[in-house]
Parts: structure tokens; sequence; C-alpha cells
């Protein structure tokens, strides 16, 4: 088969992406996802009387606990494949790649799977996170100086 009509045959039968409705519904999902924590910081602020600084502690281990749990359930993939990176941008995408590695190589023992093989994404997202705040943090002293 010439390489020109393979070419125009992969071309046709590849699956579209509708990246329009893809970033609203992300958008969505994500904000769904700062209200939620917003409540969560409000909530624990309220019922347990401690500091803004505190209850947003306990609202990123409640995100991070339900992401988890939603994953070792079978639920978080089936969300994501819906709201794209509404669900995985947010802290709960990290807990998602964590706990989804664990569960993978839980067979493996603990030492040579879950030791070896939890942070194989999750420590991507670390090492590039440290490098961009470094990046970033650089950039704003230089242009905000010292203070």
């Amino acid at each position: 088969m010439e390489k020109k009509i393979y070419d125009k045959l992969v071309y046709d039968h590849r699956p579209q992406e509708k990246r329009g409705q893809n970033a609203v519904i992300a958008f969505l999902i994500g904000g769904i996802i700062g209200v939620i924590g917003e409540l969560l910081v409000e909530f624990y602020g309220y019922y347990l009387d401690i500091s803004r600084a505190d209850a947003s502690i306990f609202m990123i281990i409640t995100l991070i606990f339900l992401a988890s749990l939603f994953t070792a359930l079978g639920f978080f993939d089936k969300w994501v494949k819906f709201a794209k990176c509404g669900l995985i941008i947010p802290i709960t995408g990290f807990a998602h790649s964590m706990t989804s590695a664990a569960i993978e190589y839980k067979k493996e023992g603990l030492v040579t799977g879950l030791g070896a093989n939890m942070f194989k994404l999750a420590g991507t997202v670390i090492l590039y996170g440290v490098v961009s705040a470094y990046i970033f943090g650089f950039i704003r002293l230089i242009i905000m100086g010292g203070a």
C-alpha cells in the first residue's frame, strides 16, 4: 500500500477529539473541585474552630483521601474519562496517580512492588513541580526584588 493512501486511512480513522468541549468540561469540574475545597475549609474552620490555614490542611487531606478511596473502589477512572483534566490537575490527580500505581504493583510485594513503583508518575509530578516553582520563584525575585 502506498504511504499516502495509508496516511489518509490512518487520518480518516483516528479518534476525533472535541477540544473545546473538553476544555469547558475540565474548567467546570475543576471549578467544582475548587468550590468543594472551599466548602471543606469553611466547614472545618467553623465546626472545629480552627484557623483557615489549619482548615486548609484538613481540606487537602480530605480531598487526597477521597481521591484515593474512589481510585481503590474503581470510580475515579470512570470520572476522569468524563471530567478530563478537571479531576487530574488538582491534588486529586496526584492522589490518584499514587493510589493506582500502588494497586497495580501490590502483587509484587511491599518493597519491590509498592515501594519501587508508587512514585512512578507522582515522582515526575513532584520533580517538575519543584523545578517550575524554583524557576518562577527566581523570576519573581528578579521582577519584584528581595522583599
